[in-house]
């Protein structure tokens, strides 16, 4: 092998790495979308509580920090996946069912999935094509999830409609944020395994169609 063959090769191992991982990633993160909205509709069929979509959250939440990082890199890895992702979309059903009973609900809710893609493809595109390194907006997108965070939690108690909009508007822009962000990740050597980036990914897929919805509700005129 000449000097040169031993400079590339190392590079076209990465560059194969890094395709693989996109392909792996996105192909879970297809069928993880497709199992919420199965687990989505078994939840309105059933009629569940807001307390045992809470319970189904809480127990993603549980899988996601507790489980996923001692089986991230075995096969059990990915049935954590589709355990939290499938509670997650199970945890939707009271959700959905309440925008579904507003006068026009199902357009709303087909118009906020449709744009929730149409926003997730277009970012995660742009980052796949350029591959512009977009991690110099880690610190900003953390910073601005935590005062979110604290805001939404102290709208429980004060219950501002015109505040819970503002969140709702602040977290559809630090989503598309987190989109180009986690997407980099994969492209750049960020992010090495499938199965954290799809969960990210699909974490933003996730909270952006929740509070797009919220908003197009309120434009719209809905009860929220």
């Amino acid at each position: 092998m000449s000097t040169f063959d031993r400079v590339l090769a190392p590079q076209q191992d990465a560059v194969i790495a890094t395709n693989k991982l996109i392909r792996n990633t996105y192909m879970l993160l297809s069928m993880t979308l497709l199992f919420s909205v199965v687990t989505a509709g078994a939840g309105m069929a059933m009629g569940i509580s807001p307390a045992i979509s809470m319970i189904a959250t809480l127990g993603a939440i549980g899988l996601l920090w507790l489980v996923l990082p001692r089986t991230e890199n075995s096969a059990a890895g990915l049935a954590v996946v589709f355990g939290i992702t499938g509670l997650l979309g199970l945890g939707l059903g009271p959700l959905l069912t309440h925008y579904l009973a507003i006068p026009g609900g199902g357009k709303l809710v087909a118009t906020a999935l449709g744009g929730t893609g149409v926003i997730f493809l277009g970012l995660s595109g742009y980052a796949l094509t350029t591959r512009r390194d977009f991690n110099f907006m880690g610190g900003f997108l953390f910073v601005g999830l935590v005062v979110a965070l604290i805001a939404m939690i102290a709208n429980l108690f004060m219950e501002i409609p015109a505040l819970s909009l503002a969140i709702s508007g602040v977290i559809v822009l630090l989503m598309s944020g987190m989109i180009l962000y986690d997407t980099s990740r994969i492209v750049n050597g960020g992010e090495t395994n499938y199965l954290r980036a799809t969960v990210s990914l699909y974490l933003d897929f996730y909270n952006l169609f929740i509070h797009l919805l919220h908003l197009l509700t309120a434009f719209a005129g809905g009860d929220d």
